[in-house]
């Protein structure tokens, strides 16, 4: 298929871009570059564009043949987001709104939602199913709900079919270390440990220890960036192949604490960096894993990489790769 892959010099979206490519389709990234890369796109042609500028997304779609649009494109940190909401409601809403208009003017009638599982606030359960209700509380969260409520209504009135794919916690790398994340000031518990364990920072913090888990800290579903960018591939061949729209959840269904993801960064990296204990902060729900039988029913997903130690060593080798690189 010729499909546009918005925000795919990123990082998820750089590994499904380099995905697509291997599995033969005819991939143009749409990226603003500004927390993306050139290097990452790969063998794909890169348009230098931004989703608030309409003519520009005209001008991609025009005479490309487009059949279908993965959407990557946004900013993803939670903190900045309550700190800046109308920066995630433009870039993150307003973006998908323009976004869809244009796929809606050239005809294009598939679409790869990147979500998130921020869209279920903090449910009593641990274990999420796609039924539960969408209560997010942050605007980050808000701002996925919102852009998947448009794509769902166009759906409605249109033509288009959708997947939409509620991420867990992405974390690793490519296994050969080519690509990973990237991004300057990460938040991510992995990115951040590994970032220790390399010596790019002095230490990092544990948010909380008093939750009612195996060691008082959070629990989170991490699955790995290659599993991921899989599912966005399979998504396009469940569309293609005639399959209805879909919302699944991506995760591996069972969960690790903070403390145990830091002391398997130590244990793959041999380096005992500091950890500092504070505060809980607001708004962390205490246990979130992804109930992933969907998934697997609808796409045939399987994980390749459900591993916590493959996992750390992906990302600890990117990490090493990238500090070298940045010298």
């Amino acid at each position: 298929m010729n499909v546009l892959v918005t925000g795919g010099a990123g990082y998820i979206g750089s590994h499904v871009v380099r995905q697509l490519v291997a599995a033969g389709h005819d991939v143009t990234v749409f990226d603003n570059l500004s927390t993306g890369y050139r290097w990452a796109v790969g063998d794909a042609e890169l348009v230098v564009g931004d989703l608030a500028d309409e003519s520009a997304l005209d001008q991609v779609l025009e005479g490309r043949g487009i059949e279908a649009v993965l959407h990557f494109a946004a900013h993803i940190i939670v903190p900045e987001s309550v700190a800046d909401p109308l920066k995630y409601y433009s870039n993150n809403t307003r973006n998908t709104l323009n976004l869809l208009r244009a796929i809606d003017r050239h005809d294009v009638r598939h679409m790869v939602f990147s979500s998130t599982a921020a869209v279920y606030g903090m449910p009593d359960q641990t274990t999420l199913t796609e039924e539960l209700p969408l209560a997010p509380i942050n605007p980050y969260g808000a701002s996925k709900m919102m852009s998947e409520r448009m794509m769902m209504d166009l759906s409605a009135a249109s033509d288009l079919r959708y997947v939409v794919l509620r991420y867990f916690n992405v974390a690793g790398a490519s296994t050969d270390a080519s690509l990973g994340q990237a991004t300057p000031e990460a938040t991510h518990l992995i990115k951040v440990a590994c970032e220790c364990a390399t010596g790019a920072r002095d230490g990092m913090k544990i948010f909380g220890t008093d939750y009612g888990t195996r060691d008082g800290t959070c629990v989170r579903d991490y699955i790995h960036v290659e599993d991921l960018a899989k599912a966005h591939v399979m998504a396009l061949d469940h569309m293609a192949a005639g399959g209805e729209s879909q919302v699944l959840n991506c995760g591996y269904g069972r969960g690790f604490t903070v403390r145990e993801v830091i002391d398997e960064v130590k244990r793959v990296s041999g380096v005992d960096f500091p950890v500092e204990t504070t505060d809980r902060r607001a708004g962390d729900p205490e246990a979130l894993m992804a109930d992933n039988r969907r998934i697997r029913q609808v796409l045939g997903w399987e994980p390749d990489h459900d591993d916590l130690t493959t996992i750390v060593r992906t990302a600890l080798a990117w990490e090493e790769c990238w500090q070298r690189n940045k010298q």
